[in-house]
């Protein structure tokens, strides 16, 4: 409308110039004075230097236009008028309002502040309709980018005194428009389905309200495509390509279809792996035994970095400065395959002048540095900058994260421009149970990651689930002292009420540990561990069985022990991204002080992978434990082993294992030993993806058994011997805006008559 208008003036003022030339043609103008009229705010001596006409000498009518033009395009005048009068010459002009005040209405979803803020349009500056209509574009975007591609913007001027205008963005925000369908032409490969959870964009599902990922945005379907790409390269198909990302309304214009034309190619493996030298006194034969991929491997470029790191690293090792090394790949089609050759080349002089980090406003500044191996003054390496930047977003910490290099204040040196988005780093969980008999328990978790923008980990555990109250604050350092060393501790209460025997239990504890790398994909935990614990009768009337009374007599006892931990992990950063494992052993010798002398060892493994197309996911897992009692007396149920839903499904917690029934009694006594394998499947049901529903089945076999070292005297022990139970069940898997949710029904095929079963149980969690 805005522009409208300029342009009618326009068109009046240029109509009224065109009369000149029927006199021009003939005769150019000489001027001795010139009169401005109109102008508040700028001086005449400035329109008229803005003219570029000088007094005295002759003016040709396109030079008289060209002084028009020049006029108006200063942008502070609505209308300009140059009219020769004999040897005066009279620009009038009609300047630009100054705007009063900006408001915005019909905006509900956007506050005010962030548009005034996106607009270039201020308060007391000169209304432009050219810089009005850019604001209204603007906003528009704003909406765009939130999924509401039909919202309008209309700018609208309220005339006050003095030429001053008040500026009003009338805007209907409209509906968000939502992606009905996302479709794929030329996948053989893969399904649709599996290519849909890849995605960043989603299908609108039942709980479109809360979740912005299934409305338009065309920022969102860009980034997708690469996500497509990377995906495809990570499994081998070199060749893949998104030819086009197709959006179509649909017939009622209320919804978008999606379809993306792709084309994967072959997969293609890796072939001969080599490695050379083209430096004089460097060996290529360290380094290529360094190297982890084998002939046959399916090809991913992450596994050509990985490479490439550690042999930078051995270079780094030997002293061999400004080391580079360069993959050079010669393509086989013919067996569909990739051979690699690592040359080791001397790469560019130049060095890291500094890092600059801006974006973040609570995260302090060592927290980022510290993700770089390179300081100020190192060579630059773009392999390491390039890994510093992912160890940065791995952070959680920031919702992006950029990392760029430009040249310093020398050639031969750089600059690394750090910029990121902060994110909420806090969670809350809510675990859930449910047993026939105990009805509901609760259990709630908050934490904050980056605790006072320290990365550090700050958490609190409440839990009343299972009659047990139980406060724990946790605290993590990740990088102690600046190093790779990881810092932990652990303090607590715990009181149970206890559902699966005939007392209650008091702990406090607290467990400070150190973990540091031994590997790539491997780690060793020292920890120390002190904790005072008792157990008491239930109540005054409450009678127990002879175990358990010999037990609370004892009264509150003490422990100091030590402890180690391995643990082995190529789930994440294994060789193949569809299939890992983790290797986990621990041993805690008890006897540094204390009332209480035992070793405790613990063990745990857990396989998984995907198949049928990566649509259905394995995983296997066997947990084991054992205890030994060494010092004097007996052992109580609170030091042995006593396993619940979360290591075996379809009981309570204490649900198997010895048990004492004297005194007419069921009280969980635990065992010496445990062991309990896990089998399942993760797989999706055939529904409407949008609901965000998979299914599960699980197999779980295990025990608790061995009462040594256990004073059962006058006690009615049961299942001291073991008998492996056997159960099987269903899971339902709900990803939902709130977390994923996971509903095990569970029923036990083969149990003893005094174990408890639990055939339910819920887990949720939740992110704020």
């Amino acid at each position: 409308m805005l522009k409208n208008s300029v342009a009618a003036v326009f068109l009046v003022t240029a109509s009224s110039l065109v009369s000149l030339p029927q006199a021009a043609t003939a005769q150019t103008y000489t001027f001795t004075s010139v009169q401005v009229e109109g102008n508040q705010r700028i001086e005449s001596s400035t329109i008229v230097a803005r003219t570029g006409l000088e007094r005295g000498r002759e003016v040709t009518p396109g030079q008289l236009n060209d002084a028009y033009q020049r006029v108006l395009d200063s942008g502070v005048f609505e209308t300009v008028e140059l009219i020769p009068r004999g040897n005066t010459l009279v620009i009038k002009v009609v300047e630009y309002p100054t705007i009063n005040k900006i408001n915005f209405e019909g905006n509900r979803r956007i506050k005010d502040d962030t548009l005034q803020g996106a607009i270039a349009s201020e308060s007391r500056r000169v209304f432009t309709p050219e810089q009005v209509e850019r604001d209204a574009a603007t906003i528009a975007e704003i909406y765009s980018a939130q999924g509401r591609v039909a919202a309008t913007v209309v700018p609208r001027i309220i005339r006050r005194s003095d030429n001053r205008v008040d500026l009003v963005f009338e805007i209907a925000e409209g509906d968000t428009i939502e992606i009905e369908r996302v479709s794929f032409v030329g996948n053989r490969a893969f399904s649709d389905r599996r290519l849909r959870r890849v995605l960043e964009t989603k299908q609108a599902g039942l709980l479109r309200t809360f979740i912005r990922s299934d409305t338009f945005i065309a920022d969102r379907i860009e980034f997708d495509k690469q996500v497509m790409r990377d995906f495809y390269l990570s499994r081998g198909y070199v060749d893949f390509r998104v030819n086009s990302a197709n959006v179509e309304f649909t017939r009622e214009r209320d919804a978008f279809f999606l379809v993306l034309d792709v084309t994967e190619g072959q997969q293609f493996s890796f072939g001969k792996i080599t490695t050379v030298s083209e430096i004089p006194g460097v060996d290529p034969a360290a380094y290529q035994e360094v190297l982890k991929i084998k002939p046959g491997v399916v090809y991913s470029p992450s596994l050509v970095e990985n490479s490439l790191a550690r042999q930078e690293r051995l270079g780094l090792k030997n002293g061999v400065e400004f080391l580079r090394v360069e993959p050079r790949i010669k393509r086989n089609d013919r067996d569909l395959t990739l051979d690699i050759e690592f040359a080791l080349v001397k790469g560019p002089r130049i060095f890291v002048e500094r890092i600059d980090i801006e974006g973040n406003t609570t995260t302090l500044d060592r927290v980022i540095r510290r993700q770089f191996r390179t300081v100020e003054g190192d060579p630059f390496n773009p392999r390491e900058i390039r890994e510093s930047a992912e160890r940065i977003r791995a952070l959680g910490f920031f919702a992006d994260a950029n990392v760029e290099t430009r040249e310093g204040s020398t050639p031969s040196q750089v600059i690394v421009d750090v910029d990121v988005e902060e994110q909420p780093t806090g969670s809350l969980s809510f675990g859930g149970s449910y047993s026939v008999s105990d009805g509901f328990g609760v259990a709630i978790g908050l934490s904050e990651s980056n605790f006072l923008g320290r990365g550090q980990r700050l958490g609190v555990t409440l839990s009343t689930a299972q009659d047990a109250e139980q406060y724990i604050l946790s605290f993590t350092e990740p990088q102690l002292l600046g190093r790779d060393l990881r810092f932990d501790i652990d303090l607590g209460v715990a009181a149970t009420n206890s559902s699966f025997a005939s007392y209650d239990t008091d702990r406090r504890f607290f467990e400070p540990g150190l973990t540091f790398p031994l590997g790539e994909l491997s780690s060793l935990q020292v920890r120390y561990r002190w904790d005072a614990s008792e157990m008491t009768q239930r109540t005054a009337t409450t009678v127990s069985g002879a175990v358990i009374a010999s037990e609370i007599a004892q009264g509150r006892l003490s422990s100091s022990s030590l402890g180690l931990t391995y643990a082995y992990d190529s789930r994440i950063g294994g060789l193949n991204p569809n299939a890992g494992v983790l290797f986990e052993v621990g041993v805690d010798a008890a006897g540094l002080g204390g009332d209480n002398e035992y070793f405790k060892t613990t063990a745990r493994a857990i396989a998984q992978t995907r198949v049928w197309h990566e649509e259905i996911t394995l995983r296997a897992s066997l947990d084991l434990g054992a205890f030994s009692w060494q010092g004097s007396g007996f052992s109580r149920a609170i030091d042995r082993f006593v396993i619940g839903p979360n290591t075996f499904r379809g009981f309570e917690p204490a649900g198997v294992g010895p048990r004492d029934l004297s005194n007419g009694v069921n009280d969980a006594l635990g065992g010496n030993f445990y062991a309990v394998a896990r089998f399942e499947a993760e797989f999706p049901l055939g529904l409407p993806e949008e609901l965000g529903l998979r299914g599960g089945l699980f197999y779980d076999v295990g025990n608790v058994w061995d009462l040594s070292d256990v004073n059962t005297a006058g006690g009615t022990i049961v299942g001291a011997d073991g008998s492996f139970r056997h159960v099987v069940g269903f899971s339902l898997l709900w990803t939902t805006a709130f977390g994923p949710l996971r509903f095990n029904f569970s029923k036990a095929l083969k149990k003893e008559t005094f174990d408890k079963e639990q055939s339910f149980d819920l887990t949720i969690q939740a992110r704020f």
